[in-house]
């Protein structure tokens, strides 16, 4: 397949992880004793599981379905794809990412009595200190970041694999996701993806935005973690293939 029809996929891809996610959080969930009836944090879960689920299957077949400049690094350091694809995978990702971010914006201010958002995970940002859903510390935040994006990538690897089970992949990784965010939402509101958080960010500004460095280093070194290590425990034999969901 071409490198842009690829990239277009990647777009698409991760425009709709953005915004389906990030929408579920913004305009849908209510948590921590708000008024009304909401999706609340399994919610919010839910949404992005099934965003990287239905993707998955939608056009994994045609980029890898990576939708995460983590995942893309780290399937290039488990050896399952090419180098030379690397930044602009990522910096559609991330493109994609914003684009969505800046729509939720636009649909978000259409509601009355609209106000700038502000505090813990105000437009679906990721954060720490006074910045987390729970108030949980920097040190936390870096650690469950790093486990978690390590562990993710780690079963995108396990689950595309050519001797794993055909077919079942975009599943076994959106509940991965789901289940990844139940724990990491009430800390940093959970990220595991530096182009999901990079969208938001720049929307909501402030300290925000200030602490976006996290969310970046932290998943790229657990892709880093998962990427190399992946080789080690499962050996080399069925890891030729650089697509995600080609099955």
């Amino acid at each position: 397949m071409k490198l842009g029809n690829r990239l277009a996929a990647e777009f698409i891809g991760t425009f709709w992880l953005v915004f389906m996610g990030c929408g579920a959080a913004v305009l849908a969930a209510k948590v921590d004793g708000e008024p009304g009836v909401g999706i609340g944090y399994l919610g919010v879960a839910l949404a992005f599981g099934l965003a990287v689920l239905t993707m998955a299957y939608a056009v994994g077949h045609i980029s890898g379905g990576h939708f995460n400049p983590a995942v893309t690094v780290g399937l290039w350091l488990g050896r399952r794809f090419a180098a030379k694809d690397v930044a602009p995978y990522v910096l559609t990702q991330v493109v994609g990412a914003v684009v969505a971010a800046g729509l939720l914006s636009v649909v978000a201010r259409g509601r009355n009595g609209f106000e700038t958002p502000s505090g813990p995970g105000a437009f679906a940002t990721n954060g720490f200190g006074s910045n987390s859903p729970g108030g949980f510390s920097l040190l936390s935040g870096l650690i469950v970041e790093v486990l978690l994006t390590a562990l993710f990538v780690f079963v995108i690897l396990s689950v595309t694999d050519t001797r794993a089970e055909k077919g079942f992949g975009p599943l076994a990784i959106g509940f991965t996701l789901t289940v990844i965010l139940l724990v990491a939402i009430p800390v940093t509101n959970g990220s595991v993806n530096p182009a999901r958080s990079t969208g938001p960010a720049l929307f909501a500004g402030g300290e925000s935005l200030s602490q976006l460095w996290l969310f970046w280093l932290a998943p790229l070194l657990g892709a880093a973690v998962a990427g190399l290590s992946y080789r080690f425990v499962t050996g080399a034999v069925g890891a030729a293939e650089p697509e995600l969901t080609r099955r």
